[in-house]
């Protein structure tokens, strides 16, 4: 699986994160402070990775900023994204289940090492619910894209 990960700052769990990913055996695409190519920006560099899930080219993405919320903020921004800033693995495993999120966003400043573990751990064990009313209400976040604000 290919997951891109986007950090605005190499603080806090972004370069744990990304060693965890490889341990784990995924492939990584990174971005901003991750990169040495790219603008560091939590906006650039969350958008970056949430194109890249839009468009195909990777599985998943991890955003993170100092809080996560502009992270998460930007990542939505994206057609198709389902970005959940997630503090604990049980939030992390409510986001997969009923939201299908696609997009995971951390905190680099409150995320421990040993939560960063369980979040991941959760995220990438639990399936999305194929239960209808579920799945209704992710079409319906298609729906509202697709309609804007009218």
């Amino acid at each position: 699986m290919r997951i891109s990960v986007a950090a605005d700052m190499r603080a806090g769990v972004a370069e744990e994160l990304v060693a965890a990913l490889a341990d784990q055996g995924y492939e990584t695409v990174l971005h901003g402070a991750l990169s040495t190519e790219e603008r560091d920006d939590w906006a650039w560099s969350s958008e970056a990775a949430a194109r890249d899930v839009a468009e195909g080219r990777t599985d998943q993405a991890i955003v993170c900023c100092w809080t996560g919320t502009g992270a998460s903020i930007a990542a939505n921004k994206v057609t198709g994204i389902r970005a959940a800033l997630c503090a604990d693995a049980a939030t992390a495993a409510g986001a997969r289940t009923w939201n299908d999120a696609n997009v995971l966003a951390l905190s680099l400043r409150s995320t421990s090492s040993a939560e960063l573990r369980e979040i991941l751990d959760a995220w990438f064990t639990t399936t999305p619910s194929a239960a209808s009313d579920d799945r209704a209400n992710i079409a319906h976040l298609t729906d509202i894209e697709d309609t804007g604000s009218r």
